[in-house]
């Protein structure tokens, strides 16, 4: 799975464009709205390097020419595109907040939102964002992950740096998944299919005398995952470590609150 850059865009059109209206229709009866959104179902029907102005053009039956009066290229497209997805997370501001468990119960469900996210739209994962232009939903985004860390005892480093940990381990499991399901697609097996075709021959070539430990545990997981690995697995458990960690941090500083919240 090859990356693309959103920063192909010039970040002052594209913050033009991100703030902006995007319900205006031009002289086409296009609007910045309905291209982003026949971009997107192109790129999830055919991933991101599929998507070009000429053929989301011919996704709304229109010139390709009149995509230019309101998006100036894919690299603002792509910003788009991004910012747009990420208005499916929350329904407010506050949705993280008002889960269940106090900060642990709103990262875990941060977390199982940007998983979700991903699972649906799978070309958000080819996009590098070292440098992501903030639109008003990544804004919202970052906004409503956020709150719940405030005020627990964490400075404001702090509370960016676990959220960023939350959100890059849920990317790098929603990658994985991704390319397990590309896998399957590919090789037309699901993972039980290829572990039960190839389980008897990694028994054989896996030596115990040689390989005492790795034979034992990969067996061992095998079995459970019926494949090599289970990205919702490692989700799961990475998302559980890593927040005992952090309510370890909090504990550090104010050990009531951190102890209630493990």
């Amino acid at each position: 799975m090859s990356a693309k850059k959103a920063s192909d865009a010039d970040p002052a059109r594209s913050l033009a464009l991100l703030w902006g209206s995007h319900s205006k229709p031009g002289r086409s009866g296009l609007t910045v709205r309905s291209i982003v959104l026949a971009a997107i179902e192109l790129a999830n029907a055919e991933g991101l390097e599929a998507v070009s102005m000429r053929q989301v053009a011919e996704r709304l039956g229109a010139g390709t020419m009149s995509l230019y009066t309101h998006v100036p290229g894919k690299g603002e497209l792509v910003d788009l595109m991004v910012d747009t997805a990420y208005g499916e997370l929350y329904a407010d501001v506050d949705a993280p907040s008002r889960q269940a468990g106090g900060w642990r119960g709103a990262l875990e469900f941060v977390a199982a939102r940007n998983w979700d996210l991903y699972r649906r739209n799978p070309w958000l994962l080819q996009v590098i964002d070292a440098r992501s232009t903030l639109g008003p939903n990544a804004s919202l985004k970052y906004e409503a992950e956020l709150r719940p860390l405030d005020g627990i005892g964490l400075t404001d480093v702090e509370m960016d740096s676990v959220l960023a940990l939350v959100l890059s381990h849920v990317q790098s499991t929603a990658r994985a998944a991704a390319d397990q399901a590309r896998v399957q697609q590919e090789s037309g097996m699901t993972d039980v299919e290829w572990w039960l075709s190839n389980a008897p021959l990694l028994d054989k070539v896996m030596d115990d005398t040689r390989f005492p430990v790795a034979s034992r545990v990969g067996q061992a997981a095998g079995q459970a995952h019926h494949a090599i690995s289970d990205p919702a697995h490692a989700l799961a458990f990475g998302l559980d470590r890593i927040l005992d960690g952090v309510a370890d941090l909090i504990a550090s500083r104010n050990p009531t609150n951190g102890r209630q919240s493990r």
